[in-house]
């Protein structure tokens, strides 16, 4: 690495045409991890650097937009968040790879990461700048980079977990002039609340949590407060974990590894979360190489996976990709989550989603997109109206037990389609 340049705080930003190529892939972190500052001099230097592309994971920033794409090809393994604007414009390619494969895909350049920008901490009495908010896939990008340039944000927490890089890791390191806005939950509403009722069901003391993101995450974590001693193991921490952590619920005291540590890959939410982690050792943040990696998962016991899907079929396949057509969200680690979960000792690989979307059914006769979990790896799937667990059942059992968890006024139908052999075989 270069001797990094230390840019003053002005409103030009820094000249990124010095360490920028055309035909440059990209690659920040994501949500909150987002470097807005050298996000924006990309966009505004964008016709000068050539053509690049840019990989993006959640979206959360509103500097991104399709017109970008006369000079920026984006490339996600998602459509969620700010997204999805560029992906219902037509500019958004997407990647569709299990998280656990992103490492892999970057160390052997199938996903070339040329340039990797960050937003990172300020450095600790060591001189030691953390990456803050997330490692995820950022960790095995930092290995193959051919520059790396960093933003140093004062509103984010130092966390543990590493890797920690000093001033001469970086080419270029800048002070933060937009920051990252946090990323408060929305109130559950009374359907959130009820799916939130069934899943905790299967939370027991002592079990170890993967939790998504959203509203039915969040209203099954605010009804853990009677539970004791949970762990955590999950790719996104956010603000309902770091409530249970500091009220005591969960202490990591009965985890079959990382005892008495939440593990997680990247923060997403606002204040509770960013006081929760900053300078806490009994958190660490990892690379996906370690929070997806079959074999450290497998050694996890009474894990509980909860996660959300876009529809299940009559089956027991599961779409968290598409919609109506559209790509809305994305595989990410559903799979390396659900099958974890499967394999555990006492473990539960849920499903949780609304019974409907508008007027639409979630629980359907075919599904309107791909097939991101195979009906093979069954799962508990949790609507509002209850719980059915397919493990174990036939397809003639997966589909009564479906039909009886789908809202009322869509279960005749679903019926007469069972019945007229309308099912996806």
């Amino acid at each position: 690495m270069n001797t990094p340049h230390l840019a003053a705080l002005d409103a030009q930003a820094p000249d990124l045409t010095s360490f920028i190529r055309p035909g440059d892939t990209l690659m920040w972190g994501q949500a909150n991890a987002e470097p807005l500052t050298l996000i924006q001099a990309l966009v505004n230097q964008r016709h000068a650097l050539g053509r690049v592309r840019v990989f993006l994971g959640i979206g959360q920033n509103t500097l991104l937009e399709a017109k970008h794409a006369d000079a920026i090809d984006f490339l996600g393994y998602c459509a969620t968040g700010s997204n999805r604007k560029l992906s219902q414009a037509g500019v958004l390619d997407i990647l569709p790879a299990h998280y656990s494969q992103f490492p892999r895909l970057i160390e052997q350049q199938a996903l070339r990461i040329d340039v990797l920008m960050l937003q990172v901490s300020p450095p600790d009495a060591l001189g030691r700048y953390s990456l803050g908010m997330a490692r995820e896939y950022l960790v095995a990008a930092i290995k193959s980079a051919r520059v790396i340039l960093a933003e140093v944000n004062p509103s984010i927490p130092w966390t543990y977990g590493g890797p920690y890089l000093h001033e001469n890791d970086f080419d270029l390191l800048i002070p933060s002039v937009i920051h990252s806005p946090a990323m408060p939950a929305s109130p559950a509403g009374p359907i959130e609340v009820a799916i939130g009722r069934h899943v905790t069901s299967f939370v027991e003391d002592g079990a170890t949590l993967q939790t998504g993101i959203g509203n039915i995450p969040d209203a099954v974590l605010a009804q853990l407060h009677d539970r004791r001693e949970l762990g955590v193991h999950s790719g996104a921490i956010g603000d309902g974990i770091a409530e249970l952590a500091m009220a005591g619920v969960i202490t990591n005291s009965c985890k079959s590894i990382d005892v008495d540590v939440s593990i997680g890959g990247v923060l997403i939410g606002s204040e509770p979360v960013r006081r929760y982690a900053h300078l806490n050792r009994a958190l660490e943040l990892r690379g996906t190489d370690y929070t997806h990696n079959p074999q450290v998962l497998g050694k996890i016991e009474r894990f509980v996976a909860i996660n959300s899907a876009i529809e299940v079929d009559l089956s027991g396949q599961v779409n968290s990709e598409m919609a109506a057509g559209r790509y809305l969200g994305g595989v990410g680690g559903i799979v390396d989550f659900l099958r974890a979960a499967q394999a555990s000792r006492g473990g539960v690989p849920i499903i949780a989603l609304p019974s409907t979307a508008g007027s639409q059914s979630r629980i359907v006769s075919a599904l309107s997109g791909p097939v991101t979990v195979p009906r093979s790896d069954g799962c508990v799937i949790i609507t509002e109206h209850g719980i059915a667990d397919l493990r174990g059942l036939s397809l003639a059992q997966r589909a009564a037990r479906l039909i009886a968890v789908a809202a009322p006024e869509h279960r005749e139908a679903l019926q007469r389609q069972v019945h007229d052999g309308n099912l996806q075989r």
